[in-house]
């Protein structure tokens, strides 16, 4: 019989602490010192790699399939990643060292170099890289390579982000409940 649990994995002492009614793809990994709030999903091929500090991602975030969250580790130590609440990060994302704010839109294969900050609101199109150290602005839109400002979030833009993030948080249900409790993930207070 096939494993259906998701890879969640210790590392030097540290244990992933999975939020209520999250869903974990079978096929993700999930390791050490990483916090996912409740109503989250990390989905099919992505990973969330908390070996060399800290990652924590907010209530009703989707990371998405191939996506990939990691801290930066420097000679000072680790810089961590902080994802805020209601957070979409599209497929084939990478994420590393950042600090991103709530209800944040990242598109597919977007790249956020270490030291980035992306404020509340903002949308980092497909495909961008952020470049190491760069402030997006609460409410803005960056694209490109390497990603420039292209000014405020239009409404339909952060109509966009909002929606994504609720869709997200149906799906993840979905297909919790098409799993047998044996391989839910974060079933605690259904």
């Amino acid at each position: 019989m096939r494993n259906e649990s998701p890879l969640l994995i210790p590392y030097r002492g540290a244990v992933p602490t999975i939020g209520k009614n999250v869903y974990i793809a079978p096929n993700a990994a999930v390791i050490g010192d990483v916090v996912i709030g409740d109503e989250s999903s990390v989905w099919f091929g992505a990973t969330v790699r908390g070996d060399f500090g800290p990652i924590r991602i907010g209530e009703r975030c989707s990371v998405q399939d191939s996506a990939t969250v990691h801290v930066f580790h420097t000679d000072a130590g680790p810089v961590p990643t902080q994802i805020g609440d209601d957070v979409t990060i599209g497929h084939g994302a990478v994420i590393e060292g950042c600090v991103v704010g709530d209800g944040v839109l990242i598109g597919a294969n977007a790249v956020l170099l270490p030291g980035v900050s992306v404020g509340d609101g903002s949308i980092v199109a497909a495909s961008a890289l952020v470049k190491g150290g760069e402030q997006v602005p609460s409410g803005h839109v960056v694209a490109g390579v390497p990603a420039k400002l292209v000014g405020p979030a239009s409404a339909e833009s952060r109509s966009l982000a909002r929606f994504s993030a609720a869709e997200y948080v149906e799906l993840q249900a979905a297909y919790r409940a098409g799993q047998s409790s044996r391989n839910a993930v974060g079933g605690r207070g259904e």
